[in-house]
């Protein structure tokens, strides 16, 4: 059973950075697929960035390709979200994801989900 945390939401300026992480307890994050999803209010919630397993290649939502990173931290057991160039149409609450598959952009691929991280973008 995998547990994961995330932290780093907050109010930011449009323009502004903002890196959110996700802490996993349990078994060691190196055996799953790791996704961030978002979700704002009134609408579904979509892939937003996905790490295979060995962290070695990630994939993005067309969206926010050159502005996002997802990257990972086996020592420390978390995944990160790099978020720079913010805009009003980001805001969303951001959950991490671990997976088993290669289905990256599947939001049933992930067994494993978050609380989510708010992250309001002001303009």
């Amino acid at each position: 059973q995998v547990q994961l945390v995330e932290s780093g939401g907050g109010l930011v300026q449009a323009g502004g950075s903002l890196t959110l992480s996700c802490v996993a307890s349990g078994p060691s994050l190196s055996s799953y697929v790791l996704g961030w999803f978002r979700q704002a209010t009134g609408k579904e919630r979509e892939f937003v960035g996905a790490s295979t397993r060995n962290g070695v290649y990630t994939y993005y939502a067309d969206s926010v390709k050159g502005r996002f990173t997802v990257s990972r931290d086996s020592a420390k057991n978390t995944v990160y979200l790099q978020m720079t160039n913010l805009q009003p149409d980001t805001t969303a609450v951001y959950s991490c994801a671990a997976g088993s598959t290669n289905l990256y952009r599947l939001r049933s691929n992930y067994n494993y989900w978050g609380q989510g991280t708010q992250v309001p973008v002001s303009s």
